[in-house]
């Protein structure tokens, strides 16, 4: 079965004024509906039909160039959407996450303050990272392009609990060329009952 475009789980303008609803519809339908389009007719020429996305992004070294690029952008976008919430869905980090954050971090602004020098300082597009390791461990890493912590080509493999897309096309409307400041402002949308969830998942 070919792979389909995912809802946005919330209006076009339920981000706003942090992303705001123009941003939002064009980034979903145009941008994610490319990358969809362009990843079925990937794993059409690969002969992957049958695998999941996860599967495909676990062997993506042995994957073409079209699959790597539009399977990352597939699966990243839909992640991505999904790390954030309305304003009624937000919530605060799980007990359990935040004990971690401590732990690794020294605590949420110093998580956050690494976050965002992470994805200030990402040459290019590509996305800024909250990862837990195959130790239990959380990092923060970053990955250029369309590539993401689930793929055997990266520097730093583990299960992603939340990532920002640092593309331009997903802030310019209103940040223009002011990434720093779209970092900052994207933690008050960040939809911590789902970071927290995929964290315990991942922790189980």
């Amino acid at each position: 079965m070919a792979f389909e475009l995912p809802p946005l789980p919330y209006a076009y303008d339920a981000l706003e004024p942090t992303i705001d609803k123009e941003t939002m519809t064009f980034h979903h339908d145009k941008h994610h509906a490319a990358y969809t389009a362009k990843l079925n007719e990937g794993v059409e020429k690969d002969g992957l039909e049958g695998k999941s996305i996860e599967e495909i992004l676990a062997s993506i070294s042995s994957a073409s160039t079209l699959v790597r690029n539009n399977g990352g952008g597939y699966w990243n976008h839909d992640f991505f959407w999904k790390t954030m919430g309305a304003a009624d869905e937000r919530g605060q980090p799980s007990a359990e996450l935040q004990a971690a954050i401590d732990r690794d971090f020294g605590g949420l602004d110093k998580l956050k303050e690494e976050f965002n020098t992470k994805g200030a300082g990402q040459f290019g597009s590509g996305w800024a990272w909250l990862i837990v390791d195959a130790s239990g461990t959380l990092k923060v890493t970053s990955t250029p392009n369309q590539d993401n912590p689930l793929m055997d080509v990266v520097d730093t493999k583990g299960t992603p609990l939340l990532g920002n897309d640092v593309w331009e096309h997903a802030y310019y409307l209103t940040y223009k060329n002011d990434r720093p400041g779209y970092l900052k402002a994207w933690w008050d949308v960040v939809n911590w009952n789902t970071v927290s969830q995929r964290f315990a998942d991942a922790t189980a």
